[in-house]
């Protein structure tokens, strides 16, 4: 009976113990899964990782991602303004879509391979809708629809490519959306030098987000 308390006393050191070395070891684990080595396909949501290039936030994956998807809709887009365009500005607008979504597609593409990130390979179902108002849009139409369509979308990008640009660590990244800025900027200027333009119904909602599709000059 009188080893009883004894026994008692040491298994509540050894318990003490346990707690101790617990309270320590936890806190390393959590702070070593805070930081990730990039993967091929990506980061999970709200990740920042380290690359050979700086660190790279999920806006900055998700710049990369967009910069992709512009150029999977609207060099068609603008395919279609060349073959169907109406008036000289409406292809002039096409060509420049055709010439700059190429060059920039192009560098993003070598962008996402050093990042290690994957890229979409089609539009997503929004822009999908946009490419099939514009096919199966004719003449006055199809110049209307085409000039606002892409204008909005073009709005909507370019304050993404700016905060990107001014906030990123990534030089990849900074070096994209620098040439993205230009890109953009003057896709956005031959499009309103279309003169079909309406201003009142453009969108200040970032590209990609559950927004409605433009509307068309002259609706409000």
């Amino acid at each position: 009976m009188s080893r009883l308390p004894r026994s008692f006393a040491t298994l509540a050191i050894i318990v003490a113990m346990m707690s101790t070395v617990t309270a320590l070891v936890v806190p390393v684990v959590k702070s070593a899964g805070s930081y990730r080595t990039p993967q091929a396909g990506g980061a999970s949501p709200g990740t920042t990782t380290q690359t050979a290039t700086g660190p790279l936030t999920a806006l900055d994956r998700d710049f990369v991602k967009r910069v992709r998807l512009a150029g999977l809709w609207e060099i068609p887009a603008g395919r279609m303004a060349l073959a169907k365009g109406g008036t000289p500005e409406v292809k002039t607008a096409g060509q420049h879509l055709v010439d700059g979504h190429t060059a920039l597609d192009r560098a993003d593409l070598e962008a996402a391979a050093a990042l290690g990130m994957d890229v979409p390979s089609e539009p997503n179902d929004q822009q999908k809708g946009w490419l099939q108002q514009l096919d199966a849009a004719q003449g006055a139409e199809f110049d209307r629809l085409f000039a606002n369509i892409v204008r909005n979308a073009h709005g909507q990008v370019f304050a993404v490519v700016a905060q990107v640009r001014a906030s990123t660590q990534n030089s990849t990244v900074r070096d994209l959306a620098t040439v993205a800025n230009s890109t953009v900027l003057d896709h956005m200027t031959v499009l309103e030098e279309t003169r079909l333009v309406n201003y009142g119904g453009l969108s200040a909602l970032p590209a990609g987000s559950a927004s409605p599709s433009p509307k068309p000059a002259g609706q409000r």
